[in-house]
């Protein structure tokens, strides 16, 4: 059996997955296309030692933050994993947010091709002289679908999805073949949510936590390796005004503004993708602590509870 627990950021998905997985004695693989980028801990919410408590987690901290990753290459990476956890017998937990990670893992892409770099480039020289606005333009007009189903107008897809266009003539969106999207029958799909207000106000805290526990002294350190705004990891919400802000370009008032705003328009984002899977069994982390959140889980694996709300 395999479990993907989804559900926008600051849900409470981290807390309740390692509770989850030490009761099934499950292995974790991250599905969220930040923190497995090296050296953005803070910013991103990549579970530390301590938080983990020993549960082998996966697709954390492993990419340098100067390659491009993709949902492609993390189905690939995700698989091995996949493999392993399962010839040791143990059950694999999926967690995280980011919405094409999680879909390729419930419906695969057809095969999709690697990046052509000269492609890349050109998009991306495009974006520098122009902006990303007409680019995005493009993307809305080869591919309405998967410009319409994004999560935001985020360039690093748009990049990819247009390359993918230039190489093979189809759109994005036909490399998952199937329009309505089922989970596979041996896994499990739990989507965490709360009240909008409740969210936002867990979110609009998490931001305070991130510069009590050294956000800015983690960017400053990321930016002496050499890293800039520029590489594809630092492309991130926190980090883009971060950066703004010690180049003296933002406020810290504005800052902190901006990154809640972004983070709260971008769970906004994932709610609404979350929801077109009729899939999805849904807890309302508002009524359920992770406790009754992972006992729940584990009476609807054991058959005790219907489909839908758990």
């Amino acid at each position: 059996m395999k479990i993907l627990l989804t559900g926008p950021t600051a849900v409470g998905k981290t807390e309740a997955s390692i509770l989850l997985a030490e009761q099934l004695g499950a292995e974790i693989i991250s599905s969220d296309s930040r923190q497995c980028y090296k050296y953005l801990n803070i910013g991103t919410a990549t579970p530390s030692e301590e938080e983990q408590r020993g549960i082998p987690h996966y697709n954390l901290s492993i990419i340098d933050p100067t390659v491009k990753d993709s949902a492609a290459n993390f189905y690939r990476r995700a698989m091995a994993w996949e493999q392993e956890i399962t010839n040791r017998g143990n059950t694999v937990l999926y967690v995280g947010g980011s919405t094409l990670h999680q879909q390729c893992i419930i419906q695969p892409f057809d095969d999709i091709p690697d990046a052509n770099e000269k492609n890349i480039e050109e998009i991306e020289q495009k974006i520098v002289n122009e902006g990303i606005k007409p680019v995005f333009e493009q993307l809305q007009k080869v591919d309405p679908k998967y410009a319409g189903e994004m999560d935001g107008m985020n360039t690093q897809r748009i990049v990819r999805a247009l390359d993918v266009w230039k190489q093979t003539g189809r759109p994005f969106s036909s490399f998952h073949s199937n329009d309505e999207i089922s989970a596979p029958e041996d896994m499990l799909v739990v989507g965490l949510e709360r009240e909008r207000p409740n969210l936002y106000d867990r979110i609009n805290r998490r931001v305070g936590r991130m510069f009590e526990s050294g956000f800015l002294d983690e960017v400053k350190s990321i930016l002496e390796r050499g890293y800039t705004l520029d590489d594809p990891g630092l492309n991130t919400v926190g980090y883009k005004q971060a950066v703004a802000f010690l180049n003296n370009e933002l406020s810290r008032e504005q800052m902190i503004r901006d990154i809640k705003t972004k983070t709260r328009r971008y769970a906004k984002r994932q709610g609404t993708w979350f929801r077109r899977w009729d899939f999805v069994h849904w807890i309302n982390a508002d009524k359920y602590s992770p406790q009754k959140i992972t006992k729940k889980i584990i009476e609807h694996l054991a058959g005790k509870s219907n489909k839908g709300y758990l």
